[in-house]
């Protein structure tokens, strides 16, 4: 489900009409019937939505919470734990000397599960990780929570200049990183004192 569908469920669940909503988002109705058809794909009055229809910008944008409950024409959103900074690969590569980045100066999402105050997130590039994780997902990073067998994570690898998101194995003593798209050419990357852990995948927000 994306935006579209959840906008227009959400507005069909507290029993509104596009003109209504739009009346009390302040825009014009055909604004929001682009958004429910799916022309719209980032809403610059979020806030204002989110107000109108009960709910979050996070819910609305990645779906962050539980599902609505028709019957009582009310919202469930989220319990926002903290907020995280939206950072870039390269970024997160460098995130141990964390005093090198500007982590106020960034973007920031509501995060709905414990975490530390270092916790970051990052856009899913690529394919590496589907069908689990898709480009666009936003991962949040925790650098304190414990990376165990299974974990996802985010490695730095020293002859790397950026990070990279795996699943991380260890077996036998042995530590690896690993690809969940079973398509994906290097499936193991092995742990032998070339690669830190940045931290542990701790929530993941869907793309729209």
């Amino acid at each position: 489900m994306d935006i579209a569908n959840r906008v227009r469920e959400q507005r069909k669940a507290l029993s509104l009409t596009q003109y209504q909503l739009a009346e009390q988002v302040g825009v014009a109705q055909n604004s929001i019937q682009k958004l429910e058809s799916g022309e719209t794909k980032n809403p610059r009055n979020i806030e204002a939505l989110a107000r109108a229809l009960k709910c979050t910008p996070e819910y609305l944008r990645f779906g962050i919470g539980d599902s609505k409950d028709i019957n009582s024409n009310v919202s469930t959103g989220p319990s926002i734990k903290a907020t995280a900074p939206l950072i870039s690969w390269v970024q997160a590569g460098a995130w141990s000397e964390i005093s090198e980045i500007k982590a106020y100066d960034a973007e920031r999402y509501m995060c709905p599960v414990n975490c530390s105050d270092l916790t970051f997130v990052l856009k899913v590039q690529g394919v590496s990780m589907e069908p689990k994780f898709h480009e666009g997902d936003l991962i949040f990073v925790d650098p304190e929570a414990e990376c165990i067998h299974g974990s996802y994570v985010v490695a730095r690898l020293d002859d790397d200049n950026q990070a990279t998101f795996k699943q991380l194995i260890i077996e036998g003593g042995h530590k690896f990183l690993k690809a969940a798209n079973p398509n994906w050419p290097e499936q193991l990357i092995p742990i032998n004192g070339n690669c830190t852990l940045v931290g542990k995948v701790i929530f993941t927000g869907k793309s729209l």
